[in-house]
């Protein structure tokens, strides 16, 4: 049974940064959220309780039942986590004086104490945090403090039970990379062999028993995720899996036939589905982003199950769901606030015969590409920028047309191929053009024009989770503005969205 950490979501913007951090050392862990805690099977080595934009203060604060876990297993409270072992097991936990949030040195560091071994006097830690403990009950011991913070993390005298007010798993925190090691590795016991290769064996080998001898549909996208998931599949059933590819109309500029050509000589079994008008008058006069999603989510069911009904005895639907869309959609039920919904995310309508099987559902981006790499897939699948699942349709501000998405297409495709034809591809996370719902006023010979705004957008990143805007050298995007202009009819306006994530989402919408 593969090893793992339990990590428990109160909510906090950082808690995906604690499991990635874990897997980057090989070790493997899942958010649950607080209220929805999981059985506690022996492979569970240790848990972690994230932070919080709560206070334990406030009126029913968030408390969960810890009986099972604390003083059994290895147990990390992290900022609201370190708040919540202090104020509910007989410390305090007052509202700072002034808002500890920011860098900050850790002036005493307990070098004896297993979770700080190794950690440096002096050492650079986060901050974020409106409370802050006051006192420590009985039996737990000061570990560390700074200059602001005389509780900067706590220990147990009789149980393996530690609480830290700062944030390991961000960069700022230079050393709390091996802080966190300490905890899963030296504390926890984890061996750290959970490896792109050793996920590909144990999937493969329960895809075998889950699926047998029966008939697997899998929609393919052309992107990274759902060509990873289909290799999966047909290393564990072969033939038996039936991939479909739709044209939903808001692919980017010639997708549909560059993405079937791509998958020619994979061996797999691809049909190519011509859906673009269903989904165009699925999307008539709706604006609203959330209502675009849905709107695109059931007419996608709606191909895929008239599909898969030509594929006899077909018993599962094949999902490239990953990681942060479950982490996403679990929160609905849980602490933290929902960005947005995905379609491909939390079963299917009861009319449609078919099951769910999801083979990446526990890895983030950067270990798909991983994953894929290992498989051989091609370096140009594998590196292709991410594209969300209801396509232009969210590039798209307002209601969606097809003239919309055919200028849309063309700006883009100036856009992604100007990206390549620079080198510059490569060094970006992900890429693409908006239309905005606005017109401006411009000149071009001698007439005024009244017409279209795009705004371009380029982001660096590992995962997604939080992402910087590109430094896209001038001479590029003056280049690229230029083009656009002249070749797209209807816009005369090209402007460069300079917005990081958090705040800013990565697609608009």
């Amino acid at each position: 049974m593969q090893q793992q950490i339990l990590i428990l979501d109160f909510g906090s913007q950082f808690t995906q940064l604690i499991a990635r951090r874990l897997r980057e050392m090989n070790v493997y862990c899942e958010i649950h959220p607080f209220n929805k805690i999981p059985e506690i099977t022996s492979d569970i080595k240790g848990v972690i309780l994230s932070g919080s934009p709560h206070s334990v203060r406030q009126e029913n604060p968030l408390n969960p039942d810890l009986t099972a876990i604390k003083g059994k297993l290895p147990l990390l409270g992290i900022c609201y986590g370190a708040q919540l072992l202090a104020h509910f097991y007989g410390g305090e936990v007052g509202k700072s004086n002034s808002r500890e949030y920011g860098r900050a040195n850790l002036d005493f560091v307990d070098a004896e104490n297993p979770l700080f071994k190794g950690i440096s006097q002096q050492s650079q830690v986060w901050m974020s945090h409106g409370d802050t403990i006051l006192n420590v009950p009985e039996n737990y011991k000061i570990v560390a403090s700074t200059h602001d913070v005389k509780v900067a993390g706590f220990a147990l005298t009789n149980e393996q039970t530690w609480g830290i007010q700062f944030h390991p798993e961000v960069y700022h925190s230079t050393e709390g990379a091996l802080l966190l090691q300490n905890f899963v590795k030296g504390i926890c016991g984890c061996i750290g062999d959970w490896t792109a290769s050793s996920f590909i064996d144990t999937t493969v080998a329960e895809l075998k028993q889950k699926l047998g001898n029966d008939k697997v549909v899998l929609g393919l996208s052309g992107g990274v995720d759902s060509s990873v998931a289909a290799v999966l599949l047909h290393k564990a059933i072969g033939a038996n899996l039936h991939c479909i590819f739709v044209d939903n109309g808001l692919l980017r500029k010639d997708e549909f036939e560059q993405v079937l050509d791509s998958y020619k000589g994979m061996g797999l079994n691809v049909k190519g589905v011509n859906a673009k008008k269903l989904f165009y008058d699925a999307l008539q006069n709706i604006s609203d982003p959330e209502g675009k999603r849905k709107a695109i989510g059931k007419t996608f069911i709606d191909v895929f199950d008239e599909e898969s009904k030509s594929i006899k005895d077909a018993k599962w639907l094949g999902q490239g769901t990953i990681y942060p869309d479950v982490i996403e959609s679990l929160s609905v039920n849980g602490p933290s606030a929902t960005i947005k919904s995905h379609h491909n995310v939390g079963g299917l309508p009861d009319y449609m015969k078919l099951q769910v099987v999801e083979p990446l559902r526990s890895l983030f981006k950067d270990e798909v590409r991983r994953v894929g790499t290992t498989l051989g897939i091609d370096k140009d699948l594998i590196g292709r920028h991410p594209f969300p699942g209801p396509g232009l349709a969210i590039r798209i501000l307002g209601d969606i047309t097809e003239e919309k998405v055919q200028i849309l297409q063309e700006v883009d495709a100036i856009f992604i191929n100007g990206l390549k034809s620079s080198n510059l591809y490569d060094t970006v996370w992900q890429a693409g053009a908006i239309l905005l719902p606005i017109q401006s006023v411009g000149v071009m010979g001698d007439e005024r024009t009244y017409e279209k705004v795009v705004a371009l957008r380029a982001v660096s990143s590992t995962d997604g989770m939080t992402a910087d805007w590109c430094h896209l050298p001038y001479e590029f995007l003056a280049k690229i503005s230029n083009e656009i202009i002249n070749k797209v009819k209807g816009v005369n306006r090209v402007v460069y969205d300079i917005s990081s994530k958090p705040p800013a989402t990565i697609e608009w919408e």
